[in-house]
This record gives structure tokens, sequence and C-alpha cells, in this order.
């Protein structure tokens, strides 16, 4: 696949991790792939912790020049001088979140496997729209996304699109062709070696 056409990297933390161990993965990762964005995805509500979290990985990414977004919690974004916000309700809170981060921030929108949503979220101010699960998961109604809306998407619509959600080598390779970007988290973080497991799942792209 030509430089200019494969798709970019999101990365997506664990939902908890230990702030001794985690950042020294996340490095070795960074360090050694091309990341476009991180994405802080922490299913914590303690803003103590989210704020800890927060501070650490935006050091590390920023010093690598990797933007970085957090899910959900907007009021957070300025204070830890995050990049946006990554919603993960559709296109609901697209606008308000746009209206209260402003013209320069990253506002992404997860929108399942629904084409009308993700339209709806571009058309509110999404930079991009993020569709899954790929593969098998518990993630929302366990619907799968399919190759049509990919393609779709890719044929139609200028929002960069993300793939996302229990990705497989063969699904990388399918979707490679249809996609802006591909979000890794657990795929990778559950294994003794994530850069490897990183390697191996994107080795498709080329």
């Amino acid at each position: 696949m030509a430089a200019e056409d494969r798709p970019q990297l999101t990365l997506i933390t664990p939902p908890s991790f230990d702030l001794d161990v985690f950042p020294a993965q996340l490095s070795r990762v960074l360090d050694a792939v091309e990341v476009a964005c991180l994405r802080i995805a922490l299913a914590s509500r303690e803003e103590d912790n989210l704020l800890r979290a927060g501070d650490v990985l935006r050091e590390l990414a920023h010093a690598r020049d990797v933007a970085v977004v957090m899910d959900s919690h907007l009021l957070l974004v300025d204070r830890l001088g995050l990049d946006g916000v990554h919603l993960t309700d559709g296109a609901r809170t697209v606008r308000k979140a746009r209206k209260d981060l402003g013209a320069d921030a990253i506002v992404g929108a997860y929108c399942g496997n629904t084409r009308h949503e993700g339209i709806n979220a571009g058309e509110g101010g999404a930079d991009y729209v993020a569709f899954g699960p790929m593969g098998t998961s518990a993630l929302g109604q366990g619907t799968q996304a399919d190759f049509e809306l990919f393609e779709w998407w890719s044929e139609m619509i200028e929002v960069p699109v993300i793939a996302e959600g229990a990705l497989t080598v063969e699904l990388v390779e399918r979707f490679g062709p249809v996609t802006d970007f591909f979000a890794v988290g657990s795929e990778i973080w559950g294994s003794d070696d994530p850069l490897a497991a990183l390697k191996a799942l994107l080795a498709p792209l080329g």
C-alpha cells in the first residue's frame, strides 16, 4: 500500500493502567511506530485519577508531536492542555463540544455502525467519525460495522473515518483501502509485548 494511502494510527489507552508501568510501554510504542493521535480512554470517573494520568500521557505524546484527545470529559480538555475530545455518544454533543472547545480543537465522534449518526456528527463539526466494532466485541450493541459502510463513506464523505473495535489482521487487510485511521487499544495492551502485537496487527499495511 502506498504511503499516502496507508491509514494512520490512533492509539487508545487501556480503561485502567498503572502509572508506574504503562507510560514506559506507551513510550516504547510511540518511539517505534508512527502514531497520529493518542486517545485517553480511562473508565475512571475520579477527577484526580484522570488529571494525573492525563498530565503524564500528554507530556509523553506531545514530546513526540502526537495529538492527544480524551474520551468524553469535555471539561478536562483545556485543564490538561489536550488537543481535543473523543465523544462516545454519536452526534449528540458534537455541536456543544465544538462551541466549547473552539475551532482549533479536535472533536471526534464514535457513531457505532450508523451512517446517519456519522453524517450528523460530520455536519455538527466533527473532525472525524469512528465506526465499530469491526470484529466480534461487547462494544456498544455488538453489531459490527460492515465493509459497505466504510466503502460508501470513503467515496461519498470528506470527513475522515476511523475503524475501531476488535480488530484482527484480516480486518486490517480488508478495511485498509477504505478507512483513514485504525484505532487500536485492547488488541495490544494485554500482550506481553504490545509493540510486537501492534506491528503484527498492522503488518498488512506494509
